[in-house]
């Protein structure tokens, strides 16, 4: 079994995987024991909005992968643990997991979105990833009244693994509710916004600003209005250089 260390990163916590191994992981979630397996992302906005919601907290705390996704969390590990963490971005990771699954023949379930993002998305995979069976989708404008009937469609199609693109916290919320009641899923992904980059309706940063770790710049000056979301990278960087120094006080 591919085992996995988890590291406290101020209020939350991210695990010591490479993309590699996450999708290792995968594999044994969909062909390992009877559960739905959870996972979700770690980046530095989510140190603060994760322990304000009881609920998302408690998912956190509990889910089986948790993606060091954000380059704020990369260097904190690396600063905080002396590992050679590396960034498994949770986008391409789910389109990696969609390659995986039209190799091993996991049945996968689409959960979320706007109508035309979420059926042109699909599309997009199909075509990506020759022979995925994307066995059923759904927007994600379910209504509390329809929510027995999707769940009835999941369970149906047969499906090894569910993304929920609904955002943060409402995936989280929908799998503490509805989780226990899903058959036959064994991954589950809170992917946020993901379907609206495979559909084309947001554009990833250039593999320039990815693989120097400034795609959440290139995100600020291509979106100003993200300037509200991303104020809080300072106060983590100063946090994590606080946690260093009273790690080495302690020593």
């Amino acid at each position: 079994m591919n085992t996995t260390k988890r590291y406290p990163i101020l209020n939350i916590w991210a695990d010591d995987v490479t993309m590699e191994s996450a999708l290792e992981k995968v594999v044994e979630f969909v062909e390992g024991d009877n559960r739905v397996h959870t996972i979700f992302a770690a980046n530095p906005e989510k140190n603060f909005s994760v322990p304000g919601d009881p609920i998302l907290y408690e998912k956190y705390r509990t889910a089986d992968l948790l993606l060091p996704d954000g380059i704020g969390i990369v260097m904190a590990a690396r600063l905080l643990y002396k590992i050679p963490a590396k960034r498994v971005p949770g986008c391409e990771f789910m389109q990696e997991t969609c390659r995986l699954a039209a190799e091993k023949g996991y049945p996968v379930f689409i959960y979320g979105a706007e109508e035309t993002v979420n059926a042109k998305a699909v599309q997009t995979l199909q075509e990506r990833f020759p022979g995925i069976q994307i066995v059923g989708r759904s927007n994600g404008y379910v209504p509390a009244e329809g929510m027995d009937d999707l769940i009835d469609r999941i369970n149906a199609s047969g499906a090894a693994i569910l993304f929920l693109a609904l955002g943060s916290p409402r995936q989280e919320q929908w799998l503490a509710r509805y989780g226990s009641r899903l058959e036959h899923v064994r991954s589950c992904q809170g992917i946020g916004g993901t379907l609206d980059v495979i559909a084309g309706n947001v554009k990833r940063a250039p593999v320039v600003f990815c693989k120097t770790g400034l795609e959440w710049f290139y995100r600020l000056i291509s979106d100003p209005k993200r300037l509200k979301r991303q104020r809080v990278l300072p106060v983590f960087a100063s946090q994590v250089l606080l946690e260093k120094m009273m790690i080495k006080i302690h020593r």
